[in-house]
C-alpha cells in the first residue's frame, strides 16, 4: 500500500505550479511582445505555457481552492 496522500499538501503543490507557470507565461508574453520579429517557436512556446497555466487554474477551480497565498 501506498502512501496516503494530503489533500492539503497536493493543492500546495498545485498551488505552487499555478504560481510558476504563471510567472513562466508571463515572461515568454512579454519577450513574444517585445520582439521585433517573433520566431515561430517562441509564440508557440508562449501558446504552451498559457495553456498549461490555465488547465492548472481550471483544476485549482475543480478542486475548490483557494488562491490566496501568504
Amino acid at each position: 500500500m501506498g502512501r496516503k496522500v494530503n489533500k492539503r499538501d497536493v493543492d500546495s503543490d498545485l498551488l505552487d505550479a499555478i504560481f510558476r507557470m504563471e510567472h513562466e507565461w508571463k515572461q515568454l508574453q512579454s519577450i513574444v511582445r517585445k520582439s521585433i520579429e517573433p520566431t515561430q517557436s517562441g509564440v508557440q512556446q508562449e501558446a504552451l505555457a498559457r495553456a498549461k497555466y490555465l488547465f492548472l487554474l481550471r483544476e485549482a477551480r475543480q478542486r475548490k481552492m483557494n488562491a490566496m497565498r501568504v
